[in-house]
């Protein structure tokens, strides 16, 4: 048997707002893998809202370049908001944004700070980010970043939220003109607000959706529903689960009696969200 540590038992405490016992319980069965406790905490209904308690705290910004149909954003975080509002520290994002916009980069595809600033490109960000902690006296570090190209079919918009500590960028198919660009902006907002997983429910990752049936499945079955009916209720469950996560099926948030399935469809036929993407400091 796994021993379980009291900063084991702290850290899913920190994750999920469980009981300390629980927590001890749940990593005893789980043989102290940490995610397999917190699937077994919310079949047990003692874990708070997993989305919520998986988040960490952390310091920084999002910058967004957006110029003739490319885009691109990155995420720096920092120990403190003091550095992040620190100008050589915001020189820093906002040159690294324009040179993501700049670089050969897979479109759509978001790297990681050690990905990014270890092509050769961008050699010269690497070794300013070495001298800038050194002069800041913090841990600095290149989160995330993306670049983008819009098609000819389309518009994008982006969107900078909090402090600019969420940054989000849309893309819109389908149709263009003014219009279709402020609708982006505001499926934009609406993205940084409510936080969707995936366009539609397909886009979801397969393993994310498993997991939420899995633990849907043995909450349901421990409320002695019947058997021949589990499946069922599982699959209203998850329908559910989708409003609340998949874009095109969430309430606007605007106007919480439309989905944005809804807006789109109002303001032009086959008008769809292609991507997006979003960034929050601290995930």
């Amino acid at each position: 048997m796994a021993e379980i540590t009291a900063k084991a038992v702290k850290s899913l405490r920190d994750r999920t707002g469980a009981g300390m016992m629980d927590c001890k319980k749940a990593l005893l069965e789980a043989g102290g893998d940490e995610e397999q406790a917190i699937d077994l905490l919310r079949q047990w209904g003692a874990a708070k809202a997993a989305k919520r308690a998986e988040r960490e705290t952390s310091e920084g910004l999002v910058r967004i370049v957006n110029r003739d149909g490319v885009t691109g954003m990155v995420a720096v975080s920092s120990e403190t908001d003091f550095v992040a509002r620190n100008e050589e520290f915001q020189d820093f994002a906002d040159r690294l944004a324009e040179a993501v916009i700049e670089a050969d980069l897979p479109d759509g595809e978001t790297l990681t700070g050690e990905a990014l600033l270890g092509r050769p490109e961008f050699e010269s960000f690497a070794a300013e980010i070495v001298d800038l902690r050194s002069k800041i006296g913090e841990n600095i570090q290149v989160h995330r970043a993306v670049r983008t190209e819009t098609g000819d079919s389309g518009a994008t918009a982006t969107y900078l939220h909090f402090g600019d500590k969420i940054g989000v960028v849309v893309e819109l198919e389908g149709a263009t003109g003014a219009g279709v660009e402020e609708l982006a902006r505001e499926v934009a907002m609406h993205v940084a607000a409510a936080r969707p997983a995936g366009v539609r429910p397909e886009d979801i990752p397969a393993e994310v959706r498993e997991r939420e049936r899995a633990v849907l499945t043995e909450q349901t079955k421990a409320e002695g529903k019947p058997e021949p009916i589990v499946e069922k209720i599982v699959d209203g469950r998850m329908r559910k689960y989708f409003e609340q996560n998949s874009l095109v099926m969430q309430a606007f948030v605007k106007d919480p009696d439309r989905t944005i399935a809804d807006l789109l469809e109002a303001h032009a036929d086959g008008l769809t969200v292609r991507r997006f993407i979003r960034f929050e400091i601290g995930e």
